[in-house]
């Protein structure tokens, strides 16, 4: 079998992360390829039903402590960028440590790792990895490693794998570390109607660009994207007359839609398909995309190539459009302020004298986490009120 040493030695200027040494750190670590969505995430109909989220352990204010998690992330995936664009408006980069993974190997056989690093090993943990945290958590873990990826550093562990959840546990369970004004993006008193919106938006949005790409059943392609731009239509209306999807103020719902509507936009139209629209052809969700990417927090986790060269899944799309100024593209003229009853402020703050206690409520678990194949295959998702309404109008307020 060839050694470490002599694949090092035929890369003598630089040692090139090949499929070789990948399969030769999986052997030595015990990890096996990573499956693929395309493979074991379709059901019988040939629709792809993405797996449940394995590790969904919430985290309690006692387990919450400064340099003992990380958030393991790439760039490209929209679900990642959602916990480090939370972790930072909440003044938390200090508190939760973050690393940005990629693919390793040519072929990427084994998913996350740490090609940028010099021995290949993610210098807080020592994995070669992503997934060698997930087998130290559960050795019969069977699933793909994903990002995000939630971690304990010490004892080298995946606590969560949620993201359905991690973004309300980050603001929860962190909330003592988080500077006195930091905004409130998860109120106690409607977390009920936060969490039933974003069980809507992540079948029917989210969710969009992959229940599209990882079928191949023409019929469920146009099902899916049918559904995915009537859901578009609801966002378009609900945002005319709300200046975030709860009106006033940014909550944790408007994280999850702006990660999703901005990858749309400049990347997944481009390789889903035919589309019936563009997301900048909506009016009123192009207006507030603009507004969320002028936030340092969102526009710093906004996956925009400075050159063409760098566009790697963009390229396509830049051929289309031309070479743009990205920062002149997406430029917000503010004009969506006049929405607001406070147009200054974009962030709710806590009620004066709520203690971390009382903001420390029991974290609903997602119907899209469940095992039953079947019960996650039915993106029928109803609100209970209609997707264009917002039912918190005028209820969060400064």
């Amino acid at each position: 079998m060839t050694t470490k040493k002599e694949i090092a030695e035929e890369n003598t200027e630089k040692i090139k992360y090949t499929d070789e040494l990948a399969t030769y750190f999986a052997k030595e670590a015990g990890i096996r390829p990573r499956g693929l969505e395309t493979v074991s995430e379709q059901d019988e109909q040939g629709a792809f039903v993405r797996q449940p989220n394995y590790f969904t352990d919430a985290i309690t204010l006692e387990e919450a402590e400064k340099d003992k998690y990380i958030i393991y992330w790439a760039p490209g995936c929209n679900w990642s960028n959602r916990p480090v664009i939370a972790r930072d408006i909440l003044g938390l980069q200090d508190v939760i440590k973050d690393y940005q993974v990629a693919h390793v190997g040519e072929k990427s056989v084994y998913g996350w790792g740490f090609p940028e690093e010099t021995d290949f090993k993610d210098p807080h943990t020592g994995v070669y990895f992503l997934s060698e945290l997930y087998k130290n958590a559960d050795p019969d873990y069977k699933g793909r490693s994903t990002t995000p990826t939630f971690a304990n550093i010490p004892e080298k562990k995946a606590v969560s794998s949620d993201y359905h959840r991690l973004t309300n546990h980050i603001e929860v369970a962190f909330r003592k570390f988080q500077p006195t004004d930091a905004p409130d993006l998860y109120p106690v008193n409607y977390r009920k109607e936060i969490d039933e919106f974003n069980d809507w938006l992540f079948p029917h949005v989210n969710n969009g660009h992959y229940r599209q790409a990882f079928t191949n059943v023409p019929e469920i392609y146009d099902e899916s994207q049918v559904d995915f731009h009537a859901a578009l239509e609801k966002l378009d209306e609900r945002l005319a007359t709300n200046r975030f999807l709860f009106g006033d103020y940014i909550t944790d719902s408007d994280i999850r839609a702006y990660v999703t509507l901005i990858k749309w936009e400049t990347d997944f139209y481009v390789y889903v398909g035919p589309q019936l629209k563009k997301i900048s052809a909506y009016k009123n969700i192009w207006g507030y995309v603009k507004e969320l990417f002028n936030i340092p927090e969102f526009k710093r986790y906004t996956n925009i190539p400075k050159k063409p060269k760098d566009a790697t899944g963009w390229i396509s799309y830049l051929e289309k459009v031309g070479l743009r100024d990205f920062d002149t593209w997406l430029a917000s003229d503010g004009s969506r302020k006049v929405l607001s009853s406070d147009p200054e402020n974009i962030y709710l703050r806590h009620p004066e004298g709520e203690t971390v206690e009382e903001y420390q409520t029991l974290i609903s678990q997602s119907k899209w986490n469940s095992s039953d194949q079947t019960e996650r295959a039915d993106w029928h998702f109803e609100l209970s009120t209609d997707p264009a309404i917002n039912p918190l109008k005028g209820k969060l307020k400064n």
